[in-house]
């Protein structure tokens, strides 16, 4: 190791609770990063999105529907991908996610009937439709809800 390869460790330097007001050596003395005066080099500066007494945007514009903060976001896989797994494997989430069919399981998986399945598996996963789960089970195979 030598001195000119010396450095500061990693987030060490201007980290988000940067000591301001602190003296023009500390490169944020005086205004502290304020600039001169105004509004905002005041304490108690308005909150973010006030437009000083003007209607705010986030108002002004039209509002249509809502969000369900209670629905679940389902990944849905067709019955024909699992072809890619060998006769008489176990298919789970984590051996989907290996295989690359899905990248992010989300809320959870659900197998649909669309397509052909031609292997006996035995599938474990969130939610099957009824023609999925028929056909995994016509061939022998197993569809176990997780």
């Amino acid at each position: 190791m030598n001195l000119s390869e010396l450095r500061p460790s990693d987030g060490s330097k201007q980290s988000k609770n940067f000591r301001r007001g602190r003296g023009h050596g500390s490169g944020n003395g005086k205004t502290a990063g304020k600039g001169h005066k105004g509004q905002k080099a005041r304490s108690g500066a308005p909150r973010v999105g006030f437009e000083g007494g003007q209607m705010p945007l986030y108002r002004r514009i039209p509002k249509r529907g809502f969000n369900n903060r209670n629905t679940k976001e389902i990944v849905a896989i067709n019955v024909d991908v699992l072809n890619r797994f060998d006769d008489g494997a176990t298919v789970t989430v984590n051996s989907l996610i290996e295989a690359g069919i899905i990248k992010n399981p989300r809320d959870g998986v659900k197998i649909l009937g669309n397509g052909e399945l031609t292997k006996k598996l035995d599938v474990k996963v969130n939610a099957f439709s009824a023609s999925a789960a028929e056909k995994i089970q016509a061939l022998g195979g197993n569809a176990e809800v997780i």
